[in-house]
């Protein structure tokens, strides 16, 4: 059985207008977010987004599940990174560059000088990151970015380039880790590879790439979000174009041409 997803395009003022016309025409209209609605909704465990950069976003952090239970929502949220475009340049912010304390991060976030301290990481085409709850993080201008996260409405932005939002200061400094982030499942991911990139303890999600490891797909269980990275992909003898995502139950139903590739996600409650 296949489910195809609800595909949800947001326009953002740091988006693009360039957006390849594979994920579909979009007018010139500057596109930052492509995501997919479960119909679930909040009760799903996982989301999954495109984000199209051309100005640098917030700089913001999320709370683990405890913090974010009390505070009245279902789950915090862990998020990871694989990046499919950069332009020259490139870069993600992932964590700071010093050990610092939630005072001097206050005044750093009030001042601007917050940008300074984040350890803004050189960015490149299959670089791939985890970002643990508490991890002060921020993705910069010229990149394609595929996402997989727990499932909430929950950011805590710090400091937001004079944007006219608003910030959580108080919330996102308690729960922020003032200091560098190193997690041991960064890597960089080619593009024929079948790897496991996360295995727990909120989701699971591995890379597939023809051909498909079997053994690997019999690891996923549950309901089990597949995501085309390019043209070439199946799932229950159905066509799934990159651009879109869509549940499965049964992972050996999945097809990938050769050179094609793509992401399967799933809860680890299953």
């Amino acid at each position: 059985m296949l489910v195809r997803l609800e595909t949800i395009v947001v326009e953002k003022p740091w988006g693009r207008t360039d957006i390849p016309r594979a994920f579909g025409d979009f007018g010139g209209r500057r596109i930052g977010e492509i995501w997919f609605a479960n119909p679930a909704g909040d009760e799903a465990p996982l989301m999954v987004k495109f984000l199209f950069t051309s100005e640098r976003l917030s700089i913001q952090v999320h709370p683990d599940d405890d913090a974010a239970h009390a505070t009245g929502y279902p789950r915090g949220k862990e998020e990871c990174w694989l990046i499919l475009a950069a332009d020259p340049g490139a870069e993600l912010g992932v964590g700071l560059n010093v050990e610092t304390t939630r005072e001097a991060l206050r005044d750093a976030a009030l001042d601007g000088s917050i940008v300074d301290l984040i350890d803004w990481r050189p960015s490149k085409v299959g670089d791939f990151v985890y970002n643990p709850a508490g991890t002060i993080h921020a993705i910069g201008p010229g990149l394609t970015v595929v996402e997989v996260q727990q499932n909430v409405d929950c950011t805590y932005r710090l400091y937001d380039y004079g944007r006219p939002r608003e910030l959580h200061l108080d919330a996102g400094l308690k729960v922020a880790h003032p200091g560098p982030v190193h997690d041991p499942r960064d890597t960089v991911v080619g593009p024929h590879a079948n790897r496991m990139l996360v295995s727990g303890p909120h989701f699971f999600l591995a890379h597939l790439a023809a051909p498909i490891d079997r053994a690997l797909l019999q690891q996923a269980a549950g309901e089990l979000t597949f995501v085309p990275l390019s043209a070439g992909c199946r799932a229950a003898g159905e066509g799934v174009e990159l651009g879109e995502a869509v549940l499965l139950s049964d992972p050996a139903t999945i097809e990938i041409d050769e050179g094609a590739r793509a992401l399967i996600a799933w809860s680890a409650s299953g």
